[in-house]
């Protein structure tokens, strides 16, 4: 398949490489044509707008910060919205609208232009080792038809429904983590400055009843926030935050109330605040260090 993929960061370059792999034809377009170099050298072409790569390839994606970006590329000035023809597929890949992607869909499908969102998670491990969890939205015959795309990039794809269902999900998969976080992180900073070891923390609560689900507190837990590691961003904290704001912004489209979001979100805007916004999302973790005066840390058990 030709594939026209846009948006070559630190997850879409990884992307671009499993198809190339997996046998499509790529064309691709970023901002920065020095990120296509990698996908030049095996063989892609290169684009030098995104109408110029909708008008070679048969699918489109895009892997892009937001929604102020995918609304660019798709419906701007020299966006796809200019080089799709009938019978093309696009796909977004972003974090970003349901409101947004619906419009989109109703616009490229008055061209024919058949349109997804299918956002995926896993984060920069999970596209390179292609293990993403994929997020569809949209008809039930596009979804047959652009799997065969999605197939190299991730190893767990979940139709979800109609156009924008993808990124509800994804929102909502994102709250739940980003707020779930700092719940964890007021109550260690609580029980450590009470004069109990975190080790000791973790055991009383992985072995009660919440913990046995995994919440949010698991292994992941121990080898980030309680070693401290959030200076390289696997999720950047800018990211959390658009992407809580999403989240907020779709509750005031349908009146859901969500108080816990809201408050997460103003935690991230205080990070963001301080300069923290290329640190990972945990680095969240060191403001309520900060706010409690006190350092939260764990030993890893020694590998042999």
């Amino acid at each position: 398949m030709r594939i026209g993929f846009i948006g070559l960061g630190m997850m879409g370059h990884h992307m671009v490489a499993h198809l190339q792999e997996a046998g499509h034809e790529l064309v691709v377009h970023d901002v920065r044509r020095a990120a296509g170099e990698e996908a030049l050298s095996r063989g892609a072409r290169w684009a030098e707008t995104p109408a110029d790569a909708a008008r070679q390839s048969q699918l489109v994606m895009t892997s892009l910060p937001g929604p102020r970006d995918v609304e660019q590329v798709a419906l701007g000035e020299n966006g796809i919205i200019v080089g799709a023809g009938p019978g093309t597929f696009y796909v977004d890949l972003s974090t970003s609208s349901p409101t947004l992607i619906r419009r989109i869909h109703q616009v490229f499908g008055a061209r024919g232009v058949r349109v997804a969102d299918a956002p995926v998670s896993g984060g920069v491990v999970g596209a390179e080792e292609a293990s993403l969890q994929i997020m569809v939205g949209c008809d039930a015959d596009v979804f047959e038809q652009i799997t065969p795309a999605l197939r190299p990039i991730g190893d767990k794809i979940a139709y979800i429904g109609l156009v924008g269902a993808g990124e509800v999900a994804k929102l909502v998969h994102n709250q739940i983590a980003l707020v779930v976080q700092q719940a964890v992180a007021e109550a260690l900073t609580l029980g450590t400055k009470a004069g109990i070891q975190p080790e000791k923390l973790l055991e009383a609560i992985r072995g009660g009843a919440y913990g046995r689900s995994g919440g949010g507190v698991g292994p992941n837990l121990e080898k980030t926030a309680l070693q401290g590691d959030w200076d390289q961003p696997r999720f950047a904290l800018a990211l959390a935050r658009k992407d809580l704001g999403l989240a907020n912004d779709l509750a005031g489209e349908l009146s859901v109330p969500m108080p816990l979001a809201a408050l997460a979100e103003q935690t991230l805007v205080e990070c963001l605040n301080r300069g923290w916004g290329g640190k990972d999302m945990v680095a969240a973790w060191a403001l309520q260090e900060d706010r409690a005066q006190v350092q939260v840390r764990v030993k890893l058990p020694a590998t042999t």
